[in-house]
């Protein structure tokens, strides 16, 4: 191929100083076509191929590879076929003579023309993307797989990130509450992927049936849902790459904290320090341009969500109620009759007949029993010799002063007296533990040990007031006797008699 300069110092020749075609080619020693090409053409052309490449040995089988090709896109990706799984196939079941290389060639060729283009968007003010991503952190002293939503406006890139333990109903509606009080407005618009949690089919011609959890979310707050199309993490791109912001900007290195709590505060604070950032082709900050989507945005309605997931069960014989996997105890007068679940992010709340007869922590674990003591305290005190087997009672961590109690009651009053324990353990359905703790130590410095007298002294303590106890009724107290004193006693005395 002739070099550039040759190609300007011929056309100068011809086209400036009027030589012919003929004589510029004897004086630069090349054909005349050559130089009539070097005249049309400014610059050396390159290699022009005037027909198609003639393929001989894989031409018939090209037909082959663009359906297998096709047929991979309905094959998840870790299953679709390589490029030799595809030579091979063709060499072993459609006698195939060529080589791995022209094969290889034409799929890199035929996969390029089948990616996907996208068109740039533009975002309004006041719309939404959400979705979910995992991080891993130390929570409590361990190491765990966290879930975190976030919540990205578009037009300003302002974003909102919020992490919970699992990826469930009551975590999803809880962060979109945490995400509208953070923006101070309820987006016109969200668009979500098909998460389980907000669709719960998608019907034949497209269109999503929903949960009716986030149908309530929905209609409470008033914002339109709008959803990608499935398995296309492209249509809410924002959303998708904040994810991965956030984690490597956010959560590098691994998180440590405490408790969840403490991990969304410092969360919240990244977020609130990333409204001073100025992003590439932005001349103002994301604060500057959150004001637009500030004003786009719904106003707050007056009272949030109820962010839970409710349940309907039945109480076991055990005065247990299953939930995601865990039991949880409820009074025993509740046994075998239908309740309503609450579970929230951190608490799970139990119903009867629209009164609250229980309250729990959450457990995420697995298999897991969550009681409360005095749930089954009732129940036994019509079965004391359930006491120190009691599961409830095993983890239960009470003052020294109650087992010195137990040990004075059993001594005395035999097996009544762990029926008459239980009946003080009782007092704390209704009194607070210090008060309770306070009645017991009183009882045993006076030597009243049962449950009248407690009881009684827990009740002058709060009202304040001196107690006055029967001391008959106490049969085994020592006895003491206060004779009459009289002059003769103290003459003796003085006189040093006895």
């Amino acid at each position: 191929m002739k070099r550039v300069e040759l190609y300007g110092r011929v056309r100068h020749k011809v086209l400036i100083e009027g030589y012919s075609n003929r004589e510029v080619a004897r004086m630069f020693g090349i054909d005349p076509r050559t130089v009539a090409k070097m005249l049309k053409y400014s610059i050396p052309p390159g290699y022009r191929r005037r027909k198609r490449a003639c393929r001989p040995k894989l031409d018939p089988f090209v037909g082959i590879i663009d359906q297998i090709l096709e047929a991979d896109k309905e094959v998840p990706k870790k299953q679709r076929h390589t490029g030799k799984r595809i030579f091979e196939r063709l060499r072993d079941e459609y006698g195939f003579e060529g080589g791995i290389t022209i094969v290889s060639d034409y799929i890199c060729a035929a996969k390029q023309k089948q990616r996907e283009m996208f068109v740039p968007l533009v975002h309004p003010p006041g719309h939404a993307q959400a979705d979910f991503g995992e991080a891993l952190a130390v929570i409590g002293g361990v190491e765990r797989k966290i879930h975190f939503l976030v919540i990205d406006l578009p037009h300003s890139d302002a974003c909102f990130v919020k992490a919970y333990p699992a990826e469930t109903t009551e975590a999803f509606c809880d962060g979109h509450i945490s995400a509208f009080a953070f923006f101070g407005g309820v987006p016109v618009s969200i668009l979500y992927d098909n998460t389980k949690i907000a669709v719960a089919r998608i019907l034949g011609d497209g269109r999503r049936k929903r949960t009716r959890v986030f149908s309530e979310l929905v209609s409470h707050y008033l914002f339109k849902d709008r959803f990608g199309r499935p398995g296309k993490g492209n249509d809410k791109g924002k959303v998708e790459g904040m994810v991965g912001y956030t984690r490597r900007n956010f959560m590098v290195p691994k998180p440590v904290f405490a408790s969840f709590d403490d991990l969304n505060a410092y969360l919240a604070d990244q977020c609130l320090k990333r409204m001073g950032d100025r992003l590439r082709r932005h001349k103002d900050t994301i604060g500057d341009r959150f004001i637009a989507d500030l004003e786009a945005l719904q106003p707050l309605p007056a009272v949030p969500y109820d962010a839970c997931d409710k349940q309907s069960v039945k109480v076991s014989s055990l005065s247990l109620v299953r939930y995601k996997g865990n039991d949880y105890s409820v009074p025993t007068q509740y046994g075998h009759q239908q309740v309503l679940i609450r579970g929230y992010v951190h608490e799970v709340v139990i119903a009867c007949g629209g009164a609250i007869v229980a309250r729990h922590p959450r457990s995420w674990e697995k298999e897991d029993y969550i009681f409360d003591p005095l749930h089954y305290l009732a129940l036994l005190e019509q079965k004391a010799n359930a006491l120190d087997q009691a599961a409830p009672l095993a983890d239960w961590e009470l003052p020294d002063v109650f087992a010195t109690l137990r040990r004075l009651l059993e001594a005395r009053m035999g097996k009544k007296g762990k029926r008459e324990f239980v009946q003080v353990l009782r007092l704390l359905e209704t009194f607070q533990m210090i008060d309770v703790e306070a009645g017991i130590k009183s009882a045993l410095e006076r030597g009243t040990v049962g449950f009248d007298a407690i009881k009684h002294l827990v009740l002058c303590r709060i009202e304040r007031r001196p107690p006055r106890l029967d001391m008959t009724v106490y049969p085994y107290l020592p006895k003491a006797r206060v004779a009459t004193t009289h002059p003769s006693d103290y003459m003796s005395l003085l006189s040093g008699g006895n």
